[in-house]
């Protein structure tokens, strides 16, 4: 089943129009959300960033759109889907209606929102090799749009598909001053003695749910010290750790990058500590 402005359609009823604009021109801003036995895991940090991209986008913002309705419309969804006790992935979708070219006619919006089901309640540690690459071929402009999920996602596609045809499993993207900025699916951390670093947000990182999470359990570890600051390619092979965070998988170590073998000691302190945060949250 899939909610389609409100309305629980079955798949194949639940039908966009070619003009739609997400469609023409990536007119559409998206969270990817996960729901754990009926609960929807950091619903609040999702609220926010949708609305802030809906800002960002200046998408007009229905009344409707509290909360509370949309936590509502996301748990209806995961019943009718017969997920309530499963772990699910749900994708909310907003799009500016139809009508226009690149200046739009009007600035309503409509809904789309799907979910499947996921393997696992909460994270578990990845043991796998995980070797990623630089992606050079294109860059990530650094400003505020890059720092929403909307459909505008050229670059990562390109990007997994140099992955897939190199035999990656993911590649880390630059911005135009040749900062590493994100990888292809989330943010990037890095480890080196006891400082943990991260893109700032003004380089272009996405403004990642995970990303979020783990500022604020890092700032209340004594034993490291945090910084949102550019990263150099230079520093990658220089450093102790590094790992990869989304929404998803929650925190995904690297193994491997060019030459360079990596520990994962602290993805996976972090990891148990985000999985407890979840829980609470």
């Amino acid at each position: 089943m899939i909610n389609l402005n409100g309305e629980l359609l079955e798949e194949k009823n639940a039908n966009l129009s070619v003009y739609n604009r997400g469609f023409t021109y990536g007119d559409s801003v998206f969270e990817t959300i996960r729901v754990i036995n009926g609960k929807i895991m950091f619903w609040e940090d999702h609220y926010f960033r949708l609305m802030s991209s809906m800002r960002i986008m200046r998408m007009e913002i229905p009344p409707s759109f509290s909360p509370e309705f949309l936590e509502e419309e996301i748990k209806a969804l995961v019943s009718a889907n017969n997920l309530s006790s499963s772990p699910a992935r749900v994708r909310f979708s907003v799009y500016r209606k139809e009508g226009g070219y690149y200046t739009p006619t009007t600035r309503e919006v409509g809904y789309v929102t799907t979910c499947s089901l996921l393997e696992n309640a909460f994270y578990l540690f990845n043991e796998e090799p995980y070797e990623i690459e630089l992606f050079k071929n294109h860059y990530i402009n650094s400003g505020i749009l890059s720092t929403i999920k909307s459909n505008n996602r050229a670059i990562n596609t390109l990007g997994s598909i140099f992955a897939s045809e190199n035999a990656y499993n993911n590649c880390l993207l630059l911005n135009e001053k040749k900062n590493v900025v994100e990888a292809l699916n989330g943010n990037i951390f890095l480890v080196k003695d006891n400082i943990i670093k991260t893109p700032p947000l003004n380089d272009g990182a996405l403004n990642g749910i995970i990303r979020k999470q783990l500022l604020s359990i890092i700032k209340k570890l004594p034993e490291f010290a945090l910084e949102e600051i550019s990263i150099s390619p230079f520093e990658l092979q220089k450093a102790d750790e590094l790992f990869i965070t989304n929404i998803a998988v929650g925190i995904q170590p690297v193994s491997k990058y060019r030459k360079k073998i990596f520990d994962s000691k602290t993805s996976k302190t972090l990891l148990s500590k985000l999985n407890v945060k979840a829980r609470l949250g």
